[in-house]
């Protein structure tokens, strides 16, 4: 049974005259991407220059500037127009089951691929072991019981501040579930939240406009500080990595998402944009509200998308679970060391949970790499070295494959609940036969208009 919600504070595609290619945000982003590359290749100097830096980090807090305001506008107002409490609850726990079978998943095929490929075998590299100390200092390592009592922020203010998304997302549950046994003396809130997500939206249609700047930045500072010549001797892992990834996205979400009723194709079509400025920040966190305004517009339910996706971000760490199987085996394998059955399972489940709650900002995945490693066996640990110089080469990937599995497990999770709109989810993904805006519309779509 669909829940109706009011469309007002994510709402339709407007219908739009076709534009330009050079208007199109997609295009602006791919082109920036690709002129980035080229100055950081050819003016290296430049490109590390800090000004250039700052271009991608500042387009990326801006938009971490908006997401704690977007989950708690989206989660508070979904939750409180539920009648039913218990919808919440089931939505939930729909979702982490999902999280944690397809999670196994990708934590097998990183184990089955690098058992097969064997990308460490033959490799005498060594590394600078000094310099992954900032990810294996004690402080960095994170027990469940501090990551559970983690999500209890000090304050809700602090929460906030910090912009930690469990955080926030537990106090904007609590507070749905508060508003919504308010019953109608809690609607004059309801309404001012709507309201007040409109114009957050309207922040991120201001805040998109600088994306195609933002990749150029991260992209021209990248390849400027490591260099092509930094993808030399490791290219076997990396392609290793992006392989298996690719493998991921279009066998096994492609399954899921064909048992669910739809294309992994045409989904990866309709989320272009978000992929490309991904790719450009090496973070799936810059596309975070962009996704959650499309996946509604995709018809998935406003209350499923808002517990869903900010969840995921926790909880559904494909690409990042994919990249600690592998690279733990490539490191052991690369040091000479040879993993028993029985120690590579303990690879899959010590990573099943040092994978939670490793955010999309840039790095997490080798900070929760440093975790795996230091209980499967801590003579992998100065391994890390290996592969701190290409980590960030692969770090694009892992956002890439955490966005398409957030974005696909939130429309299982509405099929699944009976909240996702057919008509409107074949429209989305087959645009040139329902509006005549193009697909790559320019993200200001995201923006509300009445």
């Amino acid at each position: 049974m669909q829940i109706h919600m009011p469309d007002h504070i994510l709402p339709e595609m407007p219908q739009e005259v076709r534009k330009s290619w050079h208007q199109i945000l997609y295009v602006q982003v791919l082109i920036a991407i690709v002129l980035g590359a080229v100055v950081g290749w050819l003016f290296p100097a430049f490109a590390t220059n800090e000004w250039i830096k700052a271009m991608g980090d500042g387009f990326i807090k801006l938009i971490k500037m908006v997401i704690a305001p977007i989950i708690f506008c989206t989660v508070v107002s979904g939750i409180a127009h539920i009648d039913d409490a218990k919808k919440v609850g089931r939505v939930g726990v729909k979702a982490l089951i999902y999280f944690e079978i397809v999670s196994t998943f990708a934590l097998a095929i990183g184990l089955i691929v690098g058992n097969i490929v064997a990308p460490g075998h033959g490799f005498h590299g060594q590394g600078n072991a000094a310099a992954v100390a900032q990810y294996t200092a004690p402080e960095k390592q994170q027990k469940s019981v501090d990551f559970v009592m983690n999500i209890i922020p000090d304050s809700v203010v602090g929460a906030f501040a910090k912009g930690d998304v469990l955080q926030v997302l537990l106090f904007s549950i609590l507070f749905g579930f508060a508003l919504m046994m308010l019953g109608d003396k809690g609607k004059p809130v309801r309404t001012l939240i709507d309201d007040v997500a409109m114009g957050v939206f309207g922040v991120i249609g201001i805040v998109m406009k600088a994306a195609p700047i933002g990749a150029f930045g991260a992209m021209a500072f990248t390849i400027g500080k490591y260099g092509p010549q930094a993808l030399g001797n490791l290219a076997g892992l990396i392609a290793t990595f992006y392989v298996t990834a690719a493998l991921f996205v279009f066998v096994v979400l492609g399954i899921i998402a064909r048992i669910a009723g739809f294309s992994i194709f045409k989904f990866l079509a309709y989320i272009k944009d978000e992929l490309l400025i991904v790719l450009g920040t090496s973070s799936s966190e810059s596309a975070l509200p962009q996704i959650m305004a499309k996946l509604q517009r995709a018809g998935c339910s406003k209350p499923v998308v808002g517990l869903v996706v900010p969840t995921g971000y926790s909880f559904n760490l494909d690409g990042t679970n994919i990249y600690m199987t592998l690279a733990t085996l490539f490191i052991s394998q690369a040091l000479g060391f040879d993993l028993s059955f029985q120690q590579q399972i303990t690879i899959l489940i010590v990573a099943m949970l040092t994978s939670k709650g490793a955010s999309g900002i840039t790095g997490a995945g080798f900070v929760t790499l440093a975790a795996t490693l230091a209980v499967v066996d801590p003579r992998l640990v100065p391994g890390m070295a290996i592969v701190l110089g290409i980590d960030k080469f692969m770090s694009e990937c892992r956002a890439l494959t955490n966005i398409v599995g957030n974005g696909v497990a939130t429309v299982v999770v509405a099929w699944w609940e009976g909240e996702l709109d057919r008509d409107k989810l074949h429209a989305a993904l087959n645009p040139t036969k329902a509006v005549a805006a193009p697909a790559g519309a320019d993200q200001t779509e995201a923006a509300p208009a009445e």
